[in-house]
């Protein structure tokens, strides 16, 4: 079937903070603008209004004296674009041609031509490529591994905690120090036996009493498969009712925990939930698909800058 060809003067990819003005401001300018929007997906990390879609309270931008949560601030932002007549498409994009003009842009459905285009695709966290850091239930993030300090730190979860920060860069520091708030100590893990991170950022670490430093150390997996419930894991309420919740939530997380363990063959492989197997000397996943692709960790680690 032939795609659907559609011709726009300016094309924006992206619905963060910076596409959504880009579509305010081209739309009152009569330009028509097209704002093609990745949809959601946790495996490759992206959310329709960016990044502030996971933030919580946003203090620092203007005009909201009280602050207002990251959530709020894209809904109004995206009213904005609406109201001036940009126009949202909810596509991934699978190839670009930006070798003449109009520009050409394909999608699964659709074929875009464009006279002009902004890419404001925004940025994602950067990962370490380890077992276990994967969206749960195929591994803990977003269940005690997190790639964001300031969205997750004051949550329940994470206070009064002893937290692992990984990297030696700017950002790694200026996360371990913000975490200091609410953990009862940071750890932070860095692979060689000096900071990459401004001085001003060293010295603030340096100085927190509640941050420590492992040096020349990588980490290399993130392993979990022990479940606490009741008043063991409670040192604030401790009623009946409670541990009563806690133990329900422990039994099913255990219980999906187990479901995705792998189940060993006669063969010696290990087959998963998801239909992968797993090559005896567990160096190998082949995928249902039959892509065989290195089950070991990278030797060399990207880490937080």
């Amino acid at each position: 079937m032939a795609k659907e060809e559609l011709r726009r003067q300016v094309v924006i990819i992206g619905s963060g903070p910076a596409g959504l003005t880009a579509g305010i401001y081209t739309a009152r300018a009569n330009l028509n603008p097209l704002l093609i929007d990745a949809p959601a997906d946790t495996e490759k990390q992206t959310t329709p209004g960016g990044q502030l879609m996971i933030t919580t309270d946003v203090e620092n931008y203007p005009g909201f004296s009280e602050g207002i949560q990251g959530p709020d601030l894209m809904v109004e932002f995206r009213k904005q674009a609406e109201r001036f007549g940009t126009e949202f498409l909810e596509e991934w994009i699978t190839k670009v041609d930006l070798q003449q003009r109009p520009f050409t842009l394909h999608t699964d459905h659709k074929v875009i031509k464009a006279d002009t285009l902004i890419i404001a695709s925004g940025a994602s966290a950067k990962w370490l490529g380890i077992p276990g850091e994967a969206k749960t239930p195929h591994g803990f993030g977003g269940n005690g591994v997190s790639a964001c300090a300031t969205c997750d730190g004051p949550l329940p979860a994470f206070r009064n905690k002893h937290l692992v920060v990984v990297g030696g860069g700017d950002t790694a520091m200026e996360e371990a120090t913000f975490l200091t708030r609410y953990a009862k100590r940071v750890f932070v893990v860095h692979r060689r036996d000096k900071l990459r991170a401004s001085k001003i950022m060293q010295d603030k670490a340096f100085h927190n009493d509640k941050i420590e430093f492992i040096w020349n150390t990588d980490v290399t997996a993130i392993i979990g498969s022990v479940f606490a419930c009741g008043d063991v894991q409670d040192s604030v309420y401790r009623q009946a009712v409670t541990a009563a919740g806690t133990g329900c939530m422990a039994a099913i997380d255990a219980e999906r925990f187990m479901d995705h363990l792998p189940i060993e063959l006669p063969s010696g492989e290990e087959v998963t939930i998801e239909g992968e197997h797993i090559t005896p000397d567990h160096k190998f996943i082949i995928t249902p698909e039959g892509e065989v692709i290195s089950n070991e960790p990278e030797t060399v680690l990207s880490e937080s800058e």
